[in-house]
């Protein structure tokens, strides 16, 4: 079996978030503080620039295994990308809530973290984990 190429690293978030320039880091900062209170799990780094929260083991129909987290985040160039899974985007009222994003096979986009509405936002995150 192929190992998975984003593994959990030793690297933390707090110093992650250090090398990110304002606005940004701001933003992952209160991000991070949103996903660890739906999740109750510590911040942890996967690869180089994700942060994710809580661990689970993914089984596809491939049969293909792999760890990941619960749910995540990333500041990509473009946007924030809040790993979340396609159950918790498929809630219509709270996503028409939301505010501007953009969404994608599990992933929201966000170009800026204050485009949405943080309640919303909350809610989606506790959803995403069963806990909303």
């Amino acid at each position: 079996m192929a190992t998975n190429k984003t593994q959990a690293t030793e690297q933390t978030a707090a110093d992650f978030f250090l090398s990110l320039d304002e606005p940004r880091r701001s933003e992952c900062q209160w991000l991070a503080q949103l996903m660890q209170q739906a999740t109750g799990a510590e911040p942890r780094m996967w690869g180089a620039a994700i942060v994710g929260f809580g661990e689970t083991h993914l089984v596809y129909e491939s049969g293909r295994e792999l760890d990941w987290f619960k749910i995540g985040f990333s500041p990509r160039k473009a946007a924030l990308t809040l790993y979340l899974g396609e159950a918790a985007l498929s809630d219509e009222a709270v996503m028409k809530r939301l505010g501007k994003h953009t969404t994608g096979k599990g992933c929201l986009y966000l170009k800026r973290l204050d485009d949405a509405e943080p309640a919303a936002l909350e809610a989606l995150l506790q959803g995403s984990v069963g806990r909303g």
